[in-house]
C-alpha cells in the first residue's frame, strides 16, 4: 500500500468538499481530495443542475402549448413536438461540461485527488481505495463532506418503477402517469416539471398541505398553480404500496384509494451520508442523524471538521459551499465564524418561492412586535409584461429599529432577487435602506423596494 501525507484530506467532492479543497489549495494547504464518484457531488450530478435543465425545457415546451397566452401577445404556432432523448442529452452536456471545469479548478489550485472510496482509520488518517490499488494518507486536518442522499421509505424501496429524484432525473422518456410521494421541494418541482412536459401527475402528501417548510402565504400560489396544470394534490394521504400499475394510499381515517401510476417519484427528503466509509471509527458527538458542528465548522474532535449536508439543514449547496471556504480559511490560520442568518431558500416552483431569514412568526417569536410590508407582482410593470403577475415581495423588519429580519417572495423568477435580499440582511439593512436605494425600472426587484416603503407607511404604487 502506498503512502501520502498532506496538511488537509477532505472526504467527498461536493459543493462543500471541493470548494474547501479549491480555497485550501489557493491559500497554500498542501490538500488531497477524496471522491468516489464525479467532482460536483449529488448538486451537479442528481440535484440543483440537471433539475433546473429539466424544469426550463419544461417551461419551454408549456409555454408554447398555452395558445391562449400566445395569443394575447400576437403569436400562433402549432402544437410543440418534444424529444425528450434530446432534453436529456442538452441536460447531461451541461453536467459534464460543469464536472470538468471543477476538475482543473482542483488542478489549478494544486489540490492532489483521488477518484475512490474512502476509509476512515482514525481522525488523522484515512485509506483511499481506487482502481489503481490503496493509498494510506496521512493528514493534520480532515474535513467530512460526504452530503446526503435520498431518503427511503420501506414501503416503496426503489428499484424498478420506484424513483428516488436521481432515477428520475435520468429518464429518456416522459411517464405516461407519474405518482410522487412527497411534496416538499423536489417534490414539487420535478412533479410540476413533468406535467408541464405531459405527464399525467399525482402528488401525494401526508402532511395537511404542500410545501410545508414554507409559511402557506408563499405556498398558495404554487398550489392554485398546480391545480391549473392539472396536476392532482392529495394532502394528509399516505403512500402504502405500489403494485400492479397503482399507488395506494390512505387517508388520515385510513380509507384506502389507489392511484394509476406508470412511475412512483419519492420524495420524501434526504439523510446525511454517514454509512460506508468509517466514520463510526471516530468519536464525534453526534446531533440526531447529523455531525454535531459549532460557528466554525469543528467537530468534538480536535481537527476534524465537517460541511455540508452531513451536519444538518438546511441542506443547501451554497450553505455547503460557505462552509467549506471558510474551514479552509480557519485551517490557514484566519479567524472566522459561519452566520446562518442570510441563507436564502430557494424553492423553482412554478411559481418560484425565496425565503431569506425570518419569517413573520419567527420574527414575532424572537423579537416580539415586528412591522411587515407586502407588495404584490399585479401592480408591477414588469411582472405584466412577461404575463406573470402571480406572487409578492415581503418583507419583515424589527418595529423598533426597523433592521430587516427576513425577506420573502413567490412568483415567476424571484429566485434571481434572492441575493439582494440576503446581501440587505447580511450588510444589517434598516427598512430605510431598502427603500432609499434606487431600484431599476422596469424590473421585478421594484417590488422589494415597494415593499419597503410599505413596511414604513407610504407605498407609492398601492
Amino acid at each position: 500500500m502506498s503512502e501520502l501525507s498532506c496538511k488537509v484530506l477532505i472526504i467527498g467532492g461536493g459543493p462543500g468538499g471541493y470548494v474547501a479543497a479549491i480555497r485550501a489549495g489557493e491559500l497554500g494547504l498542501d490538500t488531497v481530495l477524496v471522491e468516489d464518484g464525479r467532482f460536483g457531488g449529488t448538486c451537479l450530478h442528481v440535484g440543483c443542475i440537471p433539475s433546473k435543465a429539466i424544469i426550463h425545457a419544461a417551461d419551454a415546451v408549456h409555454a408554447l402549448a398555452e395558445p391562449a397566452a400566445l395569443a394575447a401577445i400576437g403569436v400562433a404556432l402549432a402544437p410543440p413536438v418534444l424529444d425528450y432523448a434530446k432534453t436529456v442529452a442538452w441536460k447531461d452536456a451541461i453536467v459534464a461540461r460543469l464536472s470538468t471545469g471543477v476538475g482543473r479548478l482542483l488542478d489549478k489550485a494544486k489540490v492532489r485527488t483521488i477518484r475512490g472510496r474512502a476509509a476512515l482509520v482514525d481522525g488523522k488518517t484515512a485509506i483511499a481505495h481506487s482502481d489503481t490499488g490503496d493509498q494510506r494518507i496521512s493528514c493534520e486536518h480532515l474535513v467530512i463532506a460526504t452530503g446526503s442522499e435520498p431518503f427511503k421509505l420501506a414501503a416503496l424501496p426503489f428499484g424498478g418503477d420506484i424513483l428516488s429524484s436521481t432515477e428520475a432525473l435520468a429518464l429518456t422518456r416522459v411517464p405516461g402517469r407519474l405518482a410522487v410521494v412527497g411534496a416538499g421541494y423536489i417534490g414539487m418541482e420535478l412533479g410540476t416539471a413533468f406535467a408541464k412536459l405531459g405527464a399525467k401527475v399525482t402528488i401525494v402528501e401526508a402532511l395537511p398541505r404542500i410545501l410545508p417548510l414554507y409559511d402557506e402565504e408563499l405556498s398558495l400560489p404554487v398550489a392554485r398553480r398546480a391545480a391549473d396544470l392539472g396536476v392532482d394534490v392529495r394532502c394528509g394521504a399516505r403512500a402504502l404500496r405500489f403494485g400492479e400499475g397503482a399507488l395506494h394510499l390512505a387517508d388520515a381515517d385510513g380509507e384506502e384509494s389507489a392511484v394509476a401510476a406508470d412511475k412512483v417519484l419519492v420524495a420524501v427528503g434526504r439523510r446525511p451520508r454517514t454509512a460506508g466509509f468509517g466514520l463510526e471509527r471516530l468519536d464525534l458527538t453526534m446531533a440526531g442523524p447529523f455531525v454535531r458542528i459549532d460557528e466554525r465548522c469543528a467537530t468534538s474532535m480536535r481537527n476534524v471538521w465537517a460541511v455540508g449536508d452531513v451536519t444538518g439543514e438546511p441542506m443547501l449547496a451554497h450553505r455547503a459551499m460557505a462552509q467549506g471556504e471558510m474551514v479552509a480559511e480557519i485551517i490557514a490560520g484566519r479567524k472566522c465564524a459561519f452566520d446562518h442568518r442570510a441563507i436564502p431558500s430557494v424553492c423553482f416552483t412554478d411559481p418560484e418561492i425565496v425565503a431569506v431569514g425570518l419569517s413573520p412568526e419567527a420574527a414575532r417569536a424572537a423579537h416580539g412586535e415586528i412591522v411587515t410590508g407586502l407588495f404584490p407582482f399585479r401592480a408591477n410593470g414588469r411582472a405584466m409584461t412577461k404575463q406573470d403577475d402571480e406572487g409578492f415581495v415581503r418583507i419583515v423588519a424589527r418595529n423598533d429599529n426597523h433592521v430587516v429580519l427576513g425577506v420573502q417572495a413567490v412568483g415567476a423568477g424571484v429566485s434571481e432577487l434572492s441575493s439582494g435580499f440576503a446581501l440587505a440582511i447580511e450588510m444589517g439593512a434598516r427598512l430605510e435602506d431598502v427603500a432609499g436605494t434606487i431600484h431599476a425600472h422596469p424590473t421585478q426587484g421594484e417590488a422589494f423596494h415597494e415593499a419597503a416603503l410599505k413596511a414604513l407607511g407610504h407605498p407609492l404604487h398601492i
